[in-house]
């Protein structure tokens, strides 16, 4: 039975998808079908074999020590503050070893590692996806470097770059997840799933973007101009990318600050006049999304509320819901856990047009122009990386 629901589900992803589109005639079946068939293969191997188990238990190893560094500087700092439960440990814990992680993707970009990997990755994404070698770069930076910070590698060609091109490298950058803040992902969701939707995304962005904005590259148009950064001394460089972490790590405090407390409101007025919280509403409204995803009906309820919860607020808000939700299935809270690993919120329309227009301010307008569209495309990424975990949960 789960078979039939995943197929329906991804089916009604392609119809919403199909019905958005720009140019339904140009649309390209065959890169869309090598893309969904290696999202099944990748997803077997990581969520159903030894193999997988290996490769995600060591991508959790690295992470373990690199937080267990990151917890040395934190210790230092403040002491007993870090210890015991709460809140102000889930910062020190969760939210600071992004300054330790920001720093180590420093010295990797300083020492040219990142650039090589990300070009590598990206030619071969290149080959399979029948888009240009842009998009691909793009797709693999922005889930190492940042939904804001990959725009700076390529701004030479932010300007030169016609609406349909910019939508795909924006649609990229909303589907992933920066490298820099998985670690803290990893401390509230099981590792696999973490790791399983980084590498959904990467596909389901290019599959949701082919159908809701195909277009073809020509040859002359297929160039990559990777913009160097400026030239600094190392202890230069060490500084900047130390404190972009900080800031990085007190946004996501404040937003979640902000956004946990309006719920709170909001869930509190519904109550007092209708008898029932914001939450609910939002949970019956997502119920059916989280059914076709694969989540079983006693659950669907919940399910929806949380991912309504990640779509209004932000990914952190509705991780630490779902951890309040001990009742859920073990399958229930894995494909949850898979939807709610990426940037596709209210939320990233104004990151991710603040900051192609700090770097262009025409081409920002036309970003958030069509904000609600690169919403709407990157929840389906996200419905459709979920649907696929399913598969195998």
């Amino acid at each position: 039975m789960k078979y039939i629901i995943a197929i329906i589900g991804i089916l009604i992803v392609f119809g919403l998808a199909y019905i958005a589109s720009n140019d339904r005639k140009n649309i390209r079946y065959r890169p869309l079908l090598i893309m969904v068939v290696l999202q099944v293969i990748l997803t077997f191997l990581l969520l159903y074999t030894p193999i997988g188990a290996k490769l995600v238990g060591g991508f959790s190893a690295i992470f373990e020590h690199l937080l267990s560094y990151a917890k040395v500087g934190t210790d230092f700092v403040f002491g007993g503050l870090v210890n015991g439960e709460g809140s102000i440990p889930f910062f020190f814990n969760v939210l600071m070893p992004i300054v330790f992680i920001s720093a180590l993707i420093g010295i990797l970009q300083y020492i040219k590692v990142l650039p090589f990997i990300i070009r590598i990755i990206g030619w071969i994404l290149s080959k399979v996806n029948g888009m240009g070698k842009l998009e691909s770069y793009n797709a693999v930076a922005s889930a190492i470097l940042g939904q804001s910070e990959v725009f700076i590698s390529v701004k030479k060609q932010i300007g030169l770059l016609p609406k349909h091109r910019l939508y795909t490298l924006c649609a990229s950058a909303m589907s992933t997840v920066s490298m820099s803040i998985v670690g803290s992902y990893m401390q509230m969701l099981e590792p696999r799933y973490v790791v399983t939707a980084l590498v959904l995304n990467l596909f389901g962005g290019f599959i949701i973007a082919s159908i809701i904005n195909p277009y073809r590259v020509t040859a002359e148009e297929d160039i990559l101009e990777v913009q160097e950064e400026e030239k600094q001394t190392f202890f230069e460089m060490l500084g900047e990318y130390i404190m972009d972490g900080f800031k990085v790590a007190i946004t996501v405090a404040a937003m979640l600050i902000g956004f946990v407390a309006l719920i709170a409101m909001i869930n509190g007025l519904f109550d007092l006049i209708f008898g029932i919280t914001f939450q609910d509403v939002l949970g019956y409204v997502f119920a059916p999304f989280a059914f076709i995803m694969g989540v079983p009906w006693a659950d669907a309820f919940t399910a929806g509320s949380l991912m309504a919860t990640k779509l209004v607020s932000n990914e952190f808000v509705a991780m630490l819901e779902l951890g309040k939700h001990p009742e859920m299935s073990a399958r229930a809270i894995g494909i949850v856990s898979v939807f709610l690993v990426s940037f596709a919120n209210f939320s990233s329309i104004g990151i991710i047009s603040g900051a192609v227009k700090g770097l262009n301010e025409k081409k920002g307008n036309e970003v958030a122009k069509f904000g609600l569209r690169l919403l709407y495309g990157a929840t389906l990424v996200s419905v459709l990386s979920a649907t696929i975990a399913g598969l195998f949960l």
